[in-house]
């Protein structure tokens, strides 16, 4: 299965927020191969500018998700695409359109006013129950 996760899921987990079991189990299914995730390339930049104030060498962090995700760039299509979506979150939108170019099967989001489209959405704990309930 190839998923598409949201920033935030990261961001759960390294700032040990109220979803942050969840976001380690998924952290977990992706390092033991069970599910291959798709990350924007503005996840890494913003997991850095956010995190870097709160934890002290996120830098290794960065490098081991460079390693296990698969990383996938905007061009100018899709922020063209991104920028025609009908909600005003131009990040979210333009990850919407990264999940669907890469083929994934669902977003990881917890993010209550992510865009949805054709692409379903799940929280983590969704993501969890329906996919990984046996790696906890």
């Amino acid at each position: 299965m190839r998923i598409f996760l949201d920033t935030n899921i990261f961001l759960d987990l390294i700032l040990k927020r109220p979803a942050y079991k969840d976001a380690l189990t998924i952290f977990d299914a992706v390092e033991q191969g069970l599910v291959e995730a798709v990350i924007a390339d503005i996840t890494i930049l913003n997991i850095d500018y956010i995190a870097r104030k709160q934890v002290v060498d996120i830098r290794k962090f960065l490098t081991l998700l460079n390693t296990l995700f698969v990383v996938v760039g905007a061009s100018n299509s899709a922020i063209g695409e991104a920028l025609n979506i009908k909600n005003n979150d131009l990040e979210d939108n333009l990850q919407y359109i990264l999940a669907k170019s890469s083929n994934c099967s669902v977003i990881v989001t917890n993010d209550k006013k992510f865009f949805q489209g054709e692409v379903p959405l799940l929280n983590s704990q969704e993501f969890v129950e329906r996919y990984l309930i046996g790696i906890r």
